[in-house]
């Protein structure tokens, strides 16, 4: 856990700033890049609001007990905790552990502040409820290139629907959202974590080792089978279930199925994958899936449903209870956004289970792959005056085209005003004129920044 506290004291010297940039693994929006985010962002909101799904907001911190409950898996040792007020140095000498010295903490997703706003407000909210969250998290990763401390996610859930119609009302959303961003060609990769376990518990592997197995199963496209195998047998897992798993990823892994046809074959597809003499009741779950979104997303695809079944897709997160989803699009060698069920969460705070799934968009990874029309800014436009013009005459000539719907900016005319008429229009202005005599916007002779 990375404590928060004042870095004052090292930002100035004298009186004078000796550090200019934001704190490492964050970032300042110049106003064209804040602009785009929150063209993408209101695409995102405005398609899943057309899905049926409510927009909530919920603190950025939440209590460190809660943060640190085991919800989180490996998030929670990147979590940023905040100092509790009026420590004294008897309490910084007894401390323990750094969790000792926090009560609060920034929040590292927004799944873990979503259960818990549904334990608090759901007296208030509809049976089955449908949420979007759009809003910064905070991990002390160590950054690198597409990886910062400070970044955006997009969630959506489907709380207290227990059946198949949650993870399908997801899916569809998420695609007809990447389809309303432009990236066409997206395809959702799907798995069950029923399935998984139920691998390793046939291959031998004990119950209470599962969750290892798993997060090293989770790096077999980066290591492959050899280094999966090197690795559970570093890490002392059980020889003869380690020696099974090797027979089968050496069968399978180069055959895996890339696609998964969701008709009458669709079970078919999935057992391919599988050892011949194993079941599992995810399987007819996976199928009705396919089935129940093949009308909505028919028209979509022109050459099948873009739904892709892959045995070790696992998802990192240890909360899942079920099906899990990635989304992958061509243009990327990672993916766009995953998700999956996760019906133990919230009665951790209830006390009666809940069933709970959601799907999260990586806002960092899509924003520079939309490309966005020039419809936004063709009512922005410039008025060009002099030093000389009467201040009052500006304001008012503002005042008049807000009131038509203009984006308005007004710009003292330079000697160079080719440079300037180049930077206007580079932030997304489409129109100027010269203010001259003009007594109302009427009088306004506006020509294109083109």
């Amino acid at each position: 856990m990375a404590l928060a506290r004042s870095t004052r004291g090292r930002c100035q010297n004298r009186g004078m700033a000796t550090q200019v940039n934001p704190p490492r693994g964050m970032r300042d929006f110049l106003p064209d890049e804040k602009a785009r985010r929150e063209r993408v962002l209101a695409i995102i909101r405005d398609t899943y609001r057309a899905h049926g799904f409510d927009e909530i907001e919920t603190p950025v911190v939440e209590d460190s007990s809660r943060l640190h409950a085991g919800l989180g898996g490996d998030n929670e040792k990147l979590a940023f905790g905040i100092l509790r007020r009026g420590l004294t140095a008897d309490d910084l000498a007894s401390a323990r552990d750094p969790l000792d010295l926090a009560d609060l903490g920034l929040r590292f997703d927004l799944t873990v502040p979503l259960t818990r706003f549904y334990a608090t407000h759901r007296a208030e909210l509809p049976a089955v409820f449908r949420a979007i969250q759009l809003g910064s998290v905070w991990r002390a990763e160590r950054p690198q290139k597409g990886r910062y401390r400070q970044f955006v996610q997009c969630d959506i859930d489907v709380i207290g629907d227990a059946t198949g119609l949650a993870e399908a009302e997801l899916i569809v959303a998420s695609l007809a959202t990447f389809d309303a961003l432009g990236l066409d060609g997206v395809t959702m990769r799907i798995n069950d974590r029923r399935i998984l376990t139920g691998l390793l518990e046939h291959l031998g592997f004990p119950a209470a080792t599962h969750a290892s197995v798993l997060i090293t199963l989770d790096k077999l496209d980066k290591i492959g089978p050899d280094g999966v195998v090197d690795e559970l047998t570093a890490n002392s897992a059980a020889p003869d279930a380690v020696a099974a798993l090797r027979t089968f990823l050496m069968s399978t892994v180069l055959t895996r199925p890339q696609t998964m046809e969701f008709n009458p074959y669709g079970e078919r597809q999935i057992r391919k994958a599988l050892p011949d003499d194993f079941d599992s009741p995810a399987i007819a779950d996976l199928v009705a899936l396919g089935e129940s979104v093949s009308g909505a997303l028919r028209e979509r695809a022109e050459s099948g449903i873009p739904l892709a079944f892959d045995l070790f897709l696992v998802r990192g997160m240890g909360y899942y209870t079920g099906m899990i989803f990635e989304a992958m699009h061509p243009s990327a060698g990672y993916s766009l956004g995953g998700g999956g069920r996760y019906d133990g969460m919230i009665g951790r705070f209830l006390g009666t289970e809940v069933p709970a799934t959601g799907f999260s968009i990586g806002f960092e990874r899509i924003v520079d792959l939309v490309a966005l029309d020039d419809g936004e800014g063709s009512d922005a436009v410039v008025l060009l005056h002099d030093t000389k013009t009467d201040y009052a005459r500006l304001v008012t000539l503002k005042a008049e085209l807000v009131a038509q719907g203009k984006r308005v900016r007004l710009e003292r005319a330079p000697r160079n005003l080719k440079g300037l008429l180049d930077s206007l229009a580079a932030s997304g202005y489409r129109q100027f004129a010269h203010v001259g005599d003009a007594a109302t916007a009427a009088d306004l002779d506006f020509r294109d920044l083109s």
